[in-house]
């Protein structure tokens, strides 16, 4: 191994986000995963223009992302009535230079592995092996502690470490000892896929009920030729009294359907039948909506977090996998410019642990869902016409501030130059 190589902890999508960036620049690196087989788990997810203009310029194609998702077109909340409460084009049909792609969260994730076995080698993710900690060495470099499936404990040293290893991530327990548990507000959520005929545009992310007691659904595929139906992601969610905490066994567990379907049954308009959606999934997850006090900082000399071991968010802004993208992006743009060295991670850091801790604490006051509280407030859920309840000119800066804040506020984003420049490389780490 060469003393410009980078250890990635964690091969997520931001870790093989991470992997493919560094490849790009000319960045010698591994990434570590503790899974032993990478299958496409999991169910929906958004990634938004910005961080599909980051695929783009990484190489990946529109036929590419075709396969694992399919292009949003429109965003909407809607009230308990049926009524609209608020909705917008995305991606393309707003203007963005870029789509937003609503993807199915597994096949997109071994998309990225493939890739990365592709263009690096078949050895760049190794699997079985999860980190556990770090040691700094007097040199400035680092190495990491490894636990491998076969119970045997490895290092490996390089001249930096990227914490990408998620909420659980061991890299940010040692670099902050301290730091709060898990932070659960009371919300549940029940997640599964359901074939079935898809609504309004084709490809619409639509929100419906109150703040408190929700469904988002939005279909993760094109319709079939043959029946016309899509795959479609749902999350119902019930907010709960949690002053006692998370008191079940584990964060993540498959239920039967009766476990959320009780608060749902009566939820039936001429356009939507949620029970009947519901019913017709094959599998159904319960977690808690969780995610983690910002911290002051996400490095220690050496030592980077990336994705969610430096931000779990709640999924209400539908920004974590692709702010884990654009992590690993802007890291690569501060390697670019301050080489391998710690340097480029307060670089790195200095740029986005300030404003996406506050993304974090957005998303956590409900984020763009924010309007359902306002709804809730003024009119009980309920109403006629939504604009004597908030404003049109109100409900368009509501979501104006946030697409601002969570980086891909649309005019700004079309005028950015790009992250990585064309054909850039990283300098080497000096001595």
């Amino acid at each position: 191994m060469s003393k410009n190589l980078v250890i990635v902890a964690g091969g997520g999508i931001g870790g093989l986000a991470t992997a493919l960036t560094l490849d790009q620049i000319g960045v010698e690196c591994v990434v570590l995963e503790a899974v032993r087989e990478m299958r496409p788990l999991g169910v929906g997810i958004n990634l938004q223009p910005n961080a599909v203009r980051e695929l783009y310029e990484l190489g990946l194609t529109r036929w590419e992302l075709d396969r694992v998702g399919v292009p949003a077109e429109e965003w909407a909340l809607v009230g308990l009535n049926g009524n609209d409460i608020y909705s917008e084009p995305r991606g393309l049909h707003a203007g963005y230079s870029w789509p937003q792609y609503a993807v199915h969260r597994g096949r997109f994730h071994v998309l990225l592995y493939e890739k990365a076995a592709e263009r690096i080698g078949p050895q760049a993710v190794q699997l079985g092996a999860r980190v556990t900690g770090y040691r700094k060495s007097s040199d400035g470099g680092v190495t990491a502690l490894i636990e491998r499936a076969d119970g045997s404990i490895t290092e490996l040293t390089g001249a930096l470490l990227i914490g990408a290893d998620g909420i659980h991530s061991a890299v940010r327990a040692q670099m902050h000892p301290r730091q709060p548990p898990i932070h659960w507000g009371g919300a549940v959520m029940w997640r599964g896929t359901t074939w079935a005929r898809p609504i309004r545009t084709g490809s619409s992310f639509v929100g419906l009920g109150t703040h408190r007691q929700r469904m988002v659904l939005y279909p993760i595929s094109h319709p079939s030729r043959g029946t016309g139906l899509s795959m479609i992601n749902w999350i119902a969610e019930v907010t709960f009294d949690n002053s006692e905490g998370w008191q079940r066994t584990g964060w993540f567990r498959q239920v039967g359907i009766d476990a959320c379907l009780p608060y749902f049954k009566d939820w039936i308009w001429d356009w939507i039948d949620v029970p009947a959606l519901l019913k017709g999934a094959d599998s159904v997850f319960e977690n808690p909506m969780i995610d983690r006090d910002p911290i002051p900082t996400w490095v220690d000399g050496p030592v980077a977090l990336l994705g969610d071991a430096a931000h779990a968010m709640y999924p209400t802004g539908s920004n974590g996998g692709s702010q884990a993208i654009v992590d690993a992006r802007v890291l690569g743009a501060a390697m670019v410019e301050h080489g391998v060295t710690a340097d480029a991670l307060a670089a790195y850091d200095a740029r986005l642990c300030g404003p996406i801790s506050q993304v974090v604490l957005r998303n956590r006051g409900a984020g763009p869902f924010g309007l359902l509280n306002m709804v809730d407030e003024r009119c009980g859920g309920t109403f006629d016409n939504i604009d004597d309840v908030i404003p049109p000119a109100e409900r368009a800066q509501f979501m104006a501030g946030y697409q601002a804040a969570a980086g891909f506020a649309k005019d700004a984003l079309n005028a950015a130059a790009p992250t990585i420049p064309r054909g850039a490389r990283a300098p080497g780490r000096p001595g």
